[in-house]
């Protein structure tokens, strides 16, 4: 692992004023006490059938189900703090800008840790947990644009009745509301926010390098970053206590975030303090 981190710190130190991207999965927040999706961890989220909880067909049916079900994947996110691989990431950030270098943090993760802990530069790729928006296009709250603060909806009926009457209603329009994130069989495309255009120039013309850390590699968006990076000869990192992929052209790290991510900014003299205990 040392070889391994050797290079990193020498190629993050060396891709200046280049694109470092970094695509964060669920293994990040894992240390802050937010369950993985297809980890081994016994909580791991995507253990249960999320092919069909996590659709926007699954929330037509049920759509007081599908509610349920994330509020309660959502109440395991609240409270959380970031951990200091959320910090590190932060400080390779400021690491990077400060001398003038581009950066951008894509993240998987719709918790807000990443904010928390000072990332400015980011995409969230599949939504966010502190947003609601409606579910009916062309609603000013709905796709393509519009959502709502998390913090603005009133969900005391709902929690004290799960019932489909009790579902939050949109402010605006009075269709349900529904989460902000990007389900199953939805597209990246299918919301500003997610700023799609965005992850496909850094993958495909703008990163110099790119560093995975804690993703299982089970989206598209890993895909495409996997892909295009290896297609362009951008050197990849693979941060995870157990990497799930053995590719040519991506160098395993078999350490947490946390772990990895601190030692490479000791090492490169960017110094957090009491965020790296």
């Amino acid at each position: 692992m040392q070889d391994a981190l050797d290079a990193l710190t020498d190629d993050v130190r060396s891709t200046h004023p280049e694109q470092i991207l970094i695509v964060t999965g669920a293994g990040v927040s894992h240390a802050s006490g937010i369950p993985t999706f297809r980890g081994n961890d016994p909580d791991a989220i995507w253990k249960r059938d999320v092919t069909e909880l996590g659709t926007r067909a699954f929330f037509s049916e049920n759509p007081a189900g599908s509610w349920q079900w994330y509020l309660s994947r959502f109440d395991k996110v609240s409270g959380a703090k970031p951990n200091p691989g959320h910090h590190a990431i932060a400080a390779l950030e400021r690491f990077q800008t400060e001398r003038g270098g581009d950066f951008l943090l894509v993240t998987q993760n719709v918790d807000t840790l990443h904010e928390q802990a000072g990332s400015k530069r980011m995409v969230k790729v599949h939504g966010t947990s502190d947003r609601y928006r409606c579910s009916r296009s062309g609603c000013e709250l709905g796709a393509l644009e519009g959502s709502i603060a998390a913090s603005e909806v009133d969900l005391t009926a709902f929690r004290a009745n799960p019932v489909e009457a009790n579902v939050p209603r949109c402010p605006s329009c009075g269709a349900f509301l529904r989460m902000h994130v990007l389900w199953f069989d939805e597209v990246y495309a299918g919301h500003d926010d997610y700023q799609w255009s965005r992850v496909l120039d850094a993958a495909k013309v703008q990163a110099r390098l790119v560093i995975f850390a804690g993703t299982s590699f089970s989206v598209g968006v890993t895909e495409l970053v996997t892909q295009s990076a290896r297609a362009r000869r951008v050197p990849v990192f693979n941060i995870d206590p157990t990497p799930r992929i053995s590719k040519p052209g991506i160098m395993p790290i078999a350490a947490s975030a946390e772990v990895a991510l601190v030692e490479v900014c000791k090492r490169l003299g960017v110094a957090e303090g009491a965020a790296w205990a």
